[in-house]
């Protein structure tokens, strides 16, 4: 359980700040000198979060005022961007072909302003970014004085942490600012990071995976089709898988790192090679179910099932399934993954030890990106990464709009916690 004091920003599953709200007119223009100005319209990000953030900031106000220590409960049946479910996202936010994947500029518009963006506004968006994404030349420096075995993740953290020497709020805050000011330069650092985001991760791919041979941008594509464009991926059904996973893998909460998250879905892929190397790729449900038996009496877990606050299916699972299911029925290894969800949930209720025997996104997402070519599965947490920003820097922007303080966990003995259940 957790208080309300400490979920008050838009993170997927805490919808109540900004959702559906009517703009706030009338704002004062922003200081001149901030930050450096830009044309705006309705059509710009900035200028519509900028218009709701007063409104926000006394909403805060008077809820921390009226119900500060006040219990919401848990989330466990459902991941929610801004109060819409992923099905609903999938439906309402623009896609870049006819009855495609959802456009990932349009949910970085939802994360920031709760609203659904209209085709235009992500256009605008979209257009936006890529005037952004031009990289310094000394990231690609940072880059080459690093072992061309260096692990894609630690690359891409050293590259992020060179884009730094271009901050707008480091610079803001040298030459002193309110706090209440802060939003505005972590805005501008925040969409200039994301928009340079494709072209770190496609040079850091490049750079691995292909002898450093790099491919510039597209200007005619959208932020997602670029980052597989640039990574060498520029098939159809590549570019809408790219969408669909910056898409649905951008919030989820915060704060979950290591083996058991950013690598979940590349231990999918491995305990799934050892399904097909000790049973063939067409195994029958009763070997498989002797399998997975196999493996959790080996004291081993079955990856890609389970989730520490769901307790259904995964919804970005579905949308995955949904995805295989039009694009790419008859591939071998998604009929096996097919054929796991029929076996897998069934074999952990029987165990009477799991609270949740579902499949979650990870069981799925592994699999779709190697049958469009993307197999080097030690890159995967970078494209996690990627999409994950944009979640995370929406936050951030209405962390400082809104003045939140530091979350600082609370840490308990033993002790404590044996009292806790016995009162």
């Amino acid at each position: 359980m957790a208080l309300l004091s400490s979920l008050l920003k838009p993170s997927c599953s805490n919808a109540c700040l900004g959702a559906g709200l009517a703009l706030t007119r009338g704002l004062p223009s922003l200081a001149p000198g901030l930050v450096h100005t830009r044309e705006v319209s309705t059509l710009d990000l900035r200028t519509v979060v900028a218009e709701k953030i007063p409104a926000q900031q006394e909403r805060l106000k008077q809820i921390k005022k009226q119900h500060a220590a006040k219990k919401i409960g848990e989330v466990t049946d459902g991941i929610r961007f801004r109060g819409y479910t992923i099905p609903e996202c999938k439906d309402r936010l623009p896609a870049a072909v006819e009855g495609g994947e959802p456009l990932p500029e349009g949910m970085l518009w939802l994360l920031m302003t709760g609203e659904i963006p209209t085709k235009e506004q992500v256009d605008q968006l979209s257009d936006d970014l890529r005037k952004r994404s031009a990289l310094p030349s000394h990231v690609a420096a940072v880059l080459d004085a690093m072992p061309a075995d260096t692990h894609p993740m630690t690359q891409f953290t050293q590259a992020v942490l060179s884009l730094q020497t271009n901050s707008e709020f480091a610079a803001a805050y040298a030459r002193g600012i309110n706090k209440s000011e802060y939003w505005k330069p972590y805005f501008e650092d925040s969409m200039d990071l994301i928009a340079k985001l494709p072209a770190v991760a496609s040079l850091i791919y490049r750079r691995t995976y292909h002898n450093n041979q790099v491919i510039e941008m597209d200007p005619k594509l959208d932020w997602a089709a670029n980052l597989s464009h640039m990574m060498g991926h520029s098939s159809t059904g590549a570019m809408e898988l790219m969408r669909l996973y910056q898409t649905i893998h951008s919030d989820h909460e915060g704060g979950n790192a290591g083996p058991l998250h950013g690598l979940a879905n590349q231990e999918v892929l491995l305990w799934i090679n050892g399904v097909k190397k000790e049973l063939g790729g067409a195994p029958t449900k009763e070997a498989l179910t002797d399998f997975v038996w196999d493996t959790l009496k080996n004291g081993k877990v079955v990856p890609g099932y389970g989730h520490a606050v769901l307790r259904l299916t995964d919804p970005r699972y579905t949308c995955q399934r949904e995805f295989a299911l039009k694009h790419l029925p008859e591939d071998e290894t998604f009929k096996l993954v097919s054929l796991l969800y029929e076996v897998v949930p069934a074999v952990l209720k029987e165990t009477g030890k799991v609270k949740n025997p579902w499949p979650n996104v990870d069981a799925h997402s592994g699999v779709l990106l190697q049958h469009y070519g993307i197999r080097e599965a030690n890159f995967y947490t970078v494209l996690f990464g990627v999409s994950r920003c944009l979640g995370v820097l929406s936050q951030g922007v209405w962390d400082r709009a809104l003045g939140l303080p530091i979350e600082r966990p609370k840490s308990v003995t033993m002790d404590v916690l044996e009292e806790m259940c016995r009162e």
